[in-house]
């Protein structure tokens, strides 16, 4: 059974760097991909980043570009998101996600997911 599980949400003043991380386990996930996610009430999963796990290429939205890096640590099993110059509208709940093949953009190409964790920015 795959689990994921995030943490390191919270309170950060705009223009501040949080860093998420989600820990991954119940299988090897060669040949998988991870993805971050996030979702405003009401509105859709939104991609935000991308890594496969073999090889580390990288995908992200435009909107994150340059402000956001994923990256991964095989042997620990994580995946993390550093976020760097966060501004207001980067204000929902995160999410990461795993699925078997390259890192799409939908959220329904995805298999599992962790719970989640709220990030807020003030400005």
């Amino acid at each position: 059974q795959v689990q994921l599980v995030e943490s390191g949400g919270g309170l950060v003043q705009a223009g501040g760097s949080l860093r998420l991380s989600c820990a991954a386990s119940g299988r090897t996930f060669s040949g998988y991909s991870m993805g971050w996610f996030r979702q405003a009430p009401g509105k859709e999963r939104d991609f935000v980043a991308g890594v496969r796990w073999s090889g580390g290429t990288t995908y992200y939205a435009d909107s994150v570009k340059g402000r956001f890096t994923i990256s991964r640590d095989n042997a620990k099993n994580m995946v993390y998101l550093q976020m760097n110059s966060l501004k207001p509208e980067d204000t929902v709940v995160y999410y990461c996600a795993v699925r078997n093949g390259p890192p799409y953009t939908e959220s329904l190409n995805y298999n599992y997911w962790g719970q989640g964790t709220q990030v807020t920015v003030s400005s």
